[in-house]
Order: C-alpha cells, then structure tokens, then sequence
C-alpha cells in the first residue's frame, strides 16, 4: 500500500501486537512469522491444540516420528514468549539437550540455558539460590537432572513445561518408576506439553500414565481406571475413553500429510575391512586385559563405563587407544610414585566427548545404585598392590609400544573406498559431493583429517568437534565473523558463532565434515546427502540423531549411509545385523519405527547389554549364543492389539485429518499474508526517508537508525516471504542482510513508536479506485462519507484477549458492521484537514462503539461458559470415578461375605462354623468401615471439587479496559 496513514499505521500496530482467543486461528500468526519455519498445517494444528482452552492443564502431542514435534513445541514456546511468559522448562533426554538449545535459537530466535551439575553449582556459588530461576530465558535439563533437582523446580511457577520423548514417563503410575514420580510430583502445579511419537507401547495404563501427568482430573486413581478401561473394554467403554482422551491427545501420521512433506529415502551402504596381523594382537591383548577381575588403570565405580570406552576406542583407530592406553600408563605410574590415584583430569572424557552425557545417562538408569563420583575416588594402596600395579603397568606399556607402532589402520585405508563408493552414489541421485564422516574419538578425528588432506582432499576437509579450536576452525570463525560484521546472522556467542561458522563453510566450501559426536547435536546438514559412520555408536538413538542431522526435514535428495564392518570380529558383525534388520536404521523412508525407538526407551540398556556381551564373551560361540538371546528378547514390534487400541483411541479418520489440514493451510496462510502485508507497510510508513525498499522482494537498506538508544545494524533486511509455489526454507538470504520479523528489535521498536502516534480527528480520504486490493463489500460507500472511531478492548479473565472495536456510520446514519468498518484500513488514504466532530456525532460513535464492545464481551464471555462447562463435565466424571472405585470395594465385599456365608452353611464341623462366622463378622466390619470412609470420602471429593469450582470462578471474572485510539471523518472515492 501507497499511501498510507498515520491513522492506518496506529491501526496496524495495535493489530500486529494483539493476544488473540485461545481457539481463534489467527493466534499464532506473529509466531510463525517470526519464526524460520515453514508453515506446515499438522504444526500449526498441534500448536492451536495446546492452547485450545485457557482452563487446559496441557497436552500429548503425538505425531508420527518425522513430523517435526520439536517445531510444534517451538511454535507453542514462541507465542509464551511473546505473551510475557517467560518461565519456561524443556526436559529431555541428556543427548537431545543441545538440539534444543540451538533450533530454539536458530528457527525461533529464542535464548535457553542448559543446566547441568556444573553450571547449577556454579550459580549457587554466584548467589543464585534457585538457578533453575532466572529472567528471560528458556532452561533446558535432562530427566535425571530433574529428579535430583525436584525440590527446586517445585518452587518455581512454571509458564509451561516442555517434556520431550515422554513415553520414558509412561510408567509413571507404577510407585516403582522414581524419576517418573519426582518429575510429576515437583510439575504438578504447571501446565505441561509432552512430545511423544509412542503414546502406547504395550498397556492402555500407559496412556493413563503420561495423561495424570497433565491432568490428575481427567481419570479418578488407577483403580477405578482399571476397572473401566482396562478389563474387558466393551464399546461404550472405548468411546467414553475416546471422549477423555480427545481434548488432550492430538495425534497426526505421516500419511495424513503427504501432500506437504517430501520424504526421501536413506539408502545403506556397508565398507567392509580386515584388520592385519599387529591390529588384531592388539585387539586380543585389550580385550583380554579389560577380561580381567580386577584393573587398577580404571577406577572400581566407572569399570563398566570405562571399559566400554575403552572398546570403543579400540575399535576406532590405534592413535584413539594408545592415547587412551597412554593415559593408563600415567595412572598407574602416579600410583606407584604416590601410593594413591588422584588424577586431575579425565583425559579419556577429552578423547571420547560424549562421556559426561553417556555417565548421565548410565546414572539415570541405575537410580537405585549409589551416585557415582564424578571425579576418580581417591584410594591408598598396599605394598601388594603396588607390585600387582607394576605388573598391569608392564602389560599396559606392552600394549602401547604396538599401538605406537601401527602407522597404517586397515579401517581407515577403507575409507577411500567407502567415499569413492558413497559419491558414485550422490551422483546418480543428483546430489551436492559432500560427506560427513562420524568419529566417537577426538584423536580418530585428527588421524582422518590428516590422512585425507594428504590423500588427495587437500583443502577439502572440515572438523567439527565439541571445541573446535584447531587453527582451521579458528580461521574460518575470523573470516565468517568478517563476512557477517554489521548483520543480526551474528549472535554475540562465541560457541553459537563457531558452530555456525563451520557449517557454513561445509556448506559454501568444504566437501567433507569430520565430526565428533558433537555434531550430531542440534545441527542441520540437510544439504548434505552422504553419512559415513567410520565408528559406529551401540546406542540406536544415537545413530539415528546422526544419520537425522542429513536425513531430515528440507533434504531433497535420498540419503546414503555408509557403515563399516570389521569381519574378522563376530560381535561386531552381530551387532550390526541387530542395528540393521531389528532396528531398521539405516534403510527406508524413516529410519528406525517409533515403536522399536519406543521399546528400547533411551538405548541405555541395549548399550549395557552389548557391552557385557563384549565383557563376558570369549569364543565365537558364546558370542553368537548371547546375541541369539538378545534377539530373542528384543520383541520391538507391536502387538496387533495394542496397535488396534491406538488407532481406535488417538488416531482420527484419514479424509476427516486432510480436510481440516487443507482449510487450517488456507486460513493461516491468508493471515500470514496479512500480518506480513500490514508489517511491511508499517515499517514503510515510520522509516520513510531512513531507508530504501524494494516493494517486490520484500527487502529494504536501513540508511539511518531512528532509534539511537536501541543497538540496531544499518544496512540491508528481508523480510523472508515464499512466493508463489517457495517455502520459507527455500528462501536465499544473502550473507549482508538481516532476517526482518515482527520480534526484530527494529519491528518492535517501530510498533510501539506507532502506537503512540498524535492522531488528532481529520478527515481521510480512501482511494478505492486506486487501490489494488477490491474489497467487494466497500464499494457500495464510494461516493459516501461518515465517521470513524476505532478503541482498543482489552478483556482479562480465564485468559488476556485484546481487540479493535471500529464504531463507523455514513452521513446518511447508517451503522457499518465493525467487520466491514476494519476493511477500510485495507483501502490506501490520504489525510486532509484537521476537524472536530460535533456533540451528536460523538454521541452516536460512542452508542455504536458500547453496543459492538458490548457483542465482544458476551462472545467472550459465551466462550468462558463453553471452558467452564467442559472443565465441570470433567470435574463430575473425576468425581464419578473416585466414588465407582470406593464403590466397588464395597461391592466386592459384600460378593466375598456371600460367598463365605454360603460355605459356612455347608460346614459340619462345629468348630470350623465358628471360626468362618468370626472371620465373616471381620469382613462385615470391614465393610462397616468401608461404607462409613466412602461416606467420607464423597465428601472429601466434593469439597475438593468444590474448591476447583472457587478457583474457576475467581479467574471467571472479566476486568475490562477500553481505550479510545482515535476518530477520523471518511471519505470514499
């Protein structure tokens, strides 16, 4: 729009800031278009779902794997944020903590923190009493963490709780299921969003579990939920579970959404090697040496952990092991020298990074064992086991010397031959000749790169590692630090920028990326097409957050996974046979089900279970009978009921899912549209003569910042809108311009100065006729005029809505509905005199303002009335259940007196009558008791019904405020 008011511009301002219903469509807008994401109905449709009535206590998000339940999450987060709630909590596995730290950052321009041991300790130190309290960012812990913190999260008024793959928690009905319990215990005052893409594994008492976690009101105890649900489930009772289950269970599946995601395939690849003579001595000298009762090299309570380091490490390449062997060697003489093992550092935690995360993890599962130390135990030795420590020492500095002595990895010559074989591959798909390379070792990592860059990669090759602070690295941050001086693409954090910086040069530069684990963490590579795993983890999770940084949302090409395989060694080849065909990772159009994900929870105790296998096996038979049984326990395929269950429970009708998707798409993109339109011609109109625009791309160059207290970068801004048939995805942003959104600072500032724009009464002309936009319903008034006054309605009761209240009536005292009255602001004005508006005129305005805010309210408070009859139906259903399980206690009383009168008549033993009349009078005054505590009971419901009543009521009360914007007489030409 041309010529636009400063009236349009207030206008517009107050529109682009308003909290909308909590079930109007529009809600999100300001959200996804603040966002980097693109608009996908089954997201926005989960996001509305979580929000849909302000008396929720929450939601199950359940989508498919695939279907980007994080996004939906985001988007919920965002609009919190925006609104001013800001006490926000994600809980998750320890390995997916960094992903969401940076596609909070990255896709929604939101800061978080992780809080761990370390930096939680940190913070009491610093004064912090509650570090899980801080302002204006979003915290991030892992399920164990959270327990062990409970106390401290149960002080906190929680905003919203995020709970990521939160069928972990779905045992949380069973007393047994401790981390389950102290979560739900210290949350149980929040409102909770749970991601989970298997609702229901193998018992209808699971959905019972993840649902009191949101709402204890939903369902009465376990026992009465048993009773109905879970024996003999007949029709009615399947509906009725359905009924509950509807309005906090939103499930969608891939097949629904077809017609909006491409999926592409992943195709396997395997690189098989032998190793040579002096690599397989040094494989049977270790794995004997970690066979033996007792080590003094590793510390009594991290044996296990250390020992499947120090596999995989072995696996991985000599330089990796020796480095590791090194370090023992050290251990061991510092024993000897000192007679006690006190150690400054965990040199193995340095070369194999993920070992805090995999400690957690392993902690998390053992949470019946006692904690153990972080650091290694302090231990004094005897004279005896000083000459048994010289002893390891010698074998320990054997071992070594072979390991220095290998110069050429068999695997590793492979590695040729696996990328020759793997960009073969990426050219008969079309796709970019990248590669990244996975490595559990920091020391592997450098062998591979040295090795490539003198093997013809020169130049070509990337690390990506959990410091990244080689001289490489540190040359690429400078120049991307340089090329992005001046531009928002800059965070200001030094770890953000790095990591940014070297994706961005495998991206633009290099051909072939060398991570650690590290890199499976929170990045996106969907660019690139080829996944070697050189090491391969035993944790599925793990391999498929790895193989999920290429093959993901936004990758156009299949994906080729290369996998090597040691065929000398059984349990390897064991190994991945069950990764393969059990698991299903590395073929397919998604990888591992979420059911066989599901089943093995967090991958902790299939990892535990190889790795004893490695610990205790020592002939090929033992190795194949131990996997045979592994096998045979893995059982992740779903019964065919429970799966019946699911459908009939959660998953809605195929043609009933497209169709609300196809008018969700509709709706949300006319709304984008308008907020991005009404956005852009705001900035227009306030930066004026500050800055250049260019009306088709949507981009303007920022000359001169009218805002100087507020830090803002001159220069070029986009505001990323697709054109006809794009995504935001597909958008280029070139590396000088800043990304323009409604929660830029730039945007902000320019809406709020709006807001406060001088709009005295003037009289506006509206060009129809020269307005590209046609407004059907306006073109009756050309040739008319009349007044306008618009107010700004704000509503505060169940929850915070704002509304534009237009009163407009023409010269001829006609009233113009408030809906048609709003599309004048679509119609480009220009100002004309100053005026005032005579004494019947304003009266008039003012009894056509009150009647329409007066239709606001009552639509407002029809809307309450519908939350308020939904919550008492739930609260009377809970009541029902509480009283049916006290009920039935009764009952089966009263069925066991029978039966042991019955059996006493039939008694002819004198003695036998009497002690069966005694043991009935006992059950008689059982029952006794059981009727007078049910009597009790009810009136316990009641009251606590009663309560929940009270508080309804309190936030039921609407407090209302009105003020007036401003009043304009119209003209139509």
């Amino acid at each position: 729009m041309n010529n636009l008011s400063a009236y349009h511009a207030k206008y517009f301002a107050y529109d682009l800031t308003r909290q909308l219903p909590a079930n109007d469509i529009g809600k999100l807008t300001a959200s996804l278009q603040d966002a980097q994401v693109d608009l996908n109905p089954h997201q926005v449709e989960a996001a509305l779902f979580a929000f849909k009535s302000p008396l929720s206590k929450g939601a199950v998000l359940a989508d498919e794997v695939g279907l980007g339940k994080t996004i939906e999450a985001g988007i919920i987060l965002s609009q919190q944020w925006a609104e001013r709630k800001r006490k926000l909590l994600i809980i998750g596995p320890s390995n997916l903590r960094k992903q969401w730290n940076r596609e909070l950052a990255d896709k929604f321009y939101l800061p978080s923190v992780i809080l761990e041991a370390k930096s939680f300790n940190n913070l009491i130190k610093e004064g912090n009493l509650n570090p899980f309290n801080q302002e204006d960012t979003i915290i991030i812990c892992s399920y164990h963490f959270a327990k062990n913190k409970a106390p401290y999260l149960k002080h906190i008024n929680w905003d919203l709780v995020i709970i990521d793959e939160a069928h972990r928690l779905r045992n949380v009905y069973k007393p047994s299921n401790k981390i389950g319990n102290g979560i739900k215990d210290a949350l149980d005052h929040c409102k909770k969003v749970l991601l989970t893409a298997t609702p229901l594994q193998n018992s209808i008492l699971e959905l019972y579990g993840l649902v009191s976690l949101i709402d204890p009101y939903i369902f009465g105890d376990l026992k009465s939920f048993k009773s109905q649900f879970s024996r003999n489930i007949d029709e009615e009772n399947y509906t009725d579970l359905r009924n509950r289950l509807q309005p906090i269970c939103k499930r969608t599946l891939r097949r629904q959404v077809l017609e909006y995601i491409k999926y592409t395939e992943r195709k396997p690849l395997v690189q098989e090697y032998f190793p040579n003579e002096d690599e397989t001595t040094l494989y049977n000298w270790v794995t004997d040496y970690l066979q033996r009762p007792k080590l003094y090299a590793l510390p009594f309570s991290q044996r296990q952990l250390m020992t499947l380091i120090l596999r995989k490490l072995l696996a991985s390449s000599t330089y990796a092991i020796y480095g590791t062997l090194d370090a023992l060697v050290k251990r061991l003489e510092n024993i000897i020298s000192n007679h006690n093992a006190i150690e400054e550092e965990n040199t193995i935690a340095i070369d194999f990074e993920t070992y805090d995360e995999i400690q957690d993890e392993w902690e998390s599962e053992e949470e019946d064992e006692s904690e153990a130390d972080d650091n290694f135990e302090e231990v004094v030795y005897t004279e005896e086991d000083i000459e048994a420590v010289k002893c390891e020492l010698a074998d320990l500095e054997k071992f070594r010397a072979l390991a220095q002595r290998i110069r050429k990895n068999s695997k590793a010559e492979q590695l040729f031959t696996a990328l020759e074989r793997g960009f073969k591959a990426l050219e008969s798909l079309g796709a970019n000749q990248k590669a990244l390379i996975f490595t559990e070792s920091r020391r592997t990592q450098d062998f591979i790169c040295n090795l490539l860059e003198a093997r013809g990669y020169a130049d070509m090759v990337v690390k990506f590692n959990g410091s990244n602070t080689d001289p490489k690295s540190k040359e690429i941050y400078s120049a991307y630090l340089k090329k992005h001086q001046g531009t928002d693409i800059l965070t200001g954090s030094l770890t953000a920028d790095k990591r940014a910086a070297i994706v961005d040069y495998f991206k633009e530069e290099a051909t072939i990326m060398v991570a650690t684990e590290a890199a499976a963490e929170g990045i996106n590579l969907q660019f690139c097409s080829l996944v070697i795993n050189f090491d391969l983890p035993w944790n599925p999770q793990r391999i498929e957050q790895r193989i999920g940084r290429c093959h993901r949302y936004g990758q156009k090409f299949d994906v080729v996974v290369v996998n090597f395989l040691n065929k000398a060694n059984a349990a390897d080849q064991r190994v991945y046979e069950l990764l393969d065909q059990k698991f299903r990772l590395f073929d397919g159009v998604f990888g591992a089900s979420d059911e066989v994900l599901g089943s093995i929870g967090n991958g902790v105790d299939f990892e535990k279970r190889i790795a004893s296998i490695y610990q205790q096996c020592r002939t090929t038979e033992e190795i194949q009978t131990a996997f045979d049984e592994l096998q045979q326990e893995l059982k992740p395929d779903i019964s065919e009921r429970v799966q019946e269950t699911r459908k009939v429970l959660i998953e809605n009708f195929d043609e009933e899912v497209r169709e609300k998707l196809k008018t969700n798409l509709f709706e949300s993109t006319e709304n984008l549209n308008r907020f991005e339109e009404r956005l852009w011609d705001t900035t227009k109109f306030y930066l004026n003569s500050s800055a250049q625009f260019d009306d088709e791309n949507y981009t303007f160059t920022l000359k001169k910042n009218p805002f100087p207290d507020v830090s803002i970068h001159q220069g070029p801004y986009m505001i990323l809108k697709p054109k006809q048939g794009q995504r935001k995805s597909d958008i280029d942003v070139p590396d000088d311009t800043n990304i323009y959104r409604v929660g830029h600072k730039l945007a902000k500032a320019i809406l709020g100065a709006c807001k406060q724009l001088n709009t005295v009464t003037k009289e506006l002309t509206f060009d129809y006729s020269n307005t590209p936009t046609k407004v059907t319903a306006l073109e009756k008034f050309i040739g008319q005029s009349g007044w306008l006054q618009v107010s700004h309605l704000e509503i505060n009761s169940f929850e915070f809505e704002d509304f534009l209240i237009t009163a407009c009536i023409t010269d001829n005292g006609e009233n113009i509905d408030n809906e048609i009255a709003q599309r004048f602001f679509s119609i480009q004005a220009t100002e004309e005199q100053t005026l005032y508006a005579p004494e019947d005129i304003k009266k008039t305005l003012v009894e056509v303002l009150y009647s329409e805010t007066q239709n606001v309210i009552a639509d407002n408070a029809n809307r309450n009335k519908d939350f308020f009859d939904t919550e008492m139906d739930k609260l009377d259903q809970w009541a029902d259940d509480m009283k049916l399980s006290l009920d039935k206690e009764i009952k089966d009383l009263d069925a066991e007196i029978k039966l042991r009168k019955s059996e006493a008549k039939k008694m002819l033993n004198l003695e036998a009558k009497v002690k069966a009349q005694r043991a009935i009078k006992d059950l008689e005054k059982k029952r006794s008791e059981k009727r007078q505590h049910l009597f009790e009971a009810q009136d316990t419901i009641d009251d606590r019904k009663e309560n929940l009543l009270d508080e309804i009521e309190r936030r039921l009360k609407q407090e209302v405020n009105t003020t007036e914007l401003f009043t304009i007489k119209w003209k139509m030409i």
